[in-house]
């Protein structure tokens, strides 16, 4: 990345953060430029807090999951509940579905091709299904 780019890459992340509808403030905008920078990603709320101290990001664990939040309520993230107390969130908003890597506590994409639901069940009067969220566990094969 040359200087310039590096310059003009908070910018444009700010301008994300004011087109979703938020304020872009210091630590909005630098919470963002950790999660778009390298591209598609799943992250926690406590992954994302250690990357930011580690940029030197002063902010606290308390306002990455606000930001968090509220990214996703604007259409920037999508919210993956994958464990009982973990929440992943997705860079990629589009519909796909994921692979969960047990042991390794880790999100992957599932490619796209033909995933096949059926059976669902009729939702509740004046009611329609938003979204199906496919989360498919994997684990080492175990040698009998």
């Amino acid at each position: 990345m040359t200087a310039a780019s590096a310059e003009i890459q908070p910018f444009v992340l700010e301008c994300r953060v004011r087109a979703a509808g938020l304020r872009p403030t210091r630590q909005r905008v630098a919470l963002a430029e950790l999660l778009f920078a390298a591209g598609d990603r799943h992250v926690s709320a406590e992954e994302l807090h250690e990357e930011a101290l580690s940029a030197g990001v002063r902010v606290s664990l308390a306002t990455v999951y606000n930001t968090l939040h509220q990214f996703t309520e604007a259409g920037m993230l999508r919210i993956l509940p994958v464990e009982g107390s973990k929440t992943y969130f997705d860079t990629n908003t589009s519909d796909h579905h994921h692979f969960f890597l047990e042991g390794e506590n880790r999100l992957v994409d599932i490619p796209e091709g033909p995933v096949t639901v059926s059976n669902l069940p009729a939702p509740p009067d004046n009611m329609e299904i938003a979204h199906v969220d496919i989360l498919v566990r994997l684990r080492p094969k175990v040698n009998r």
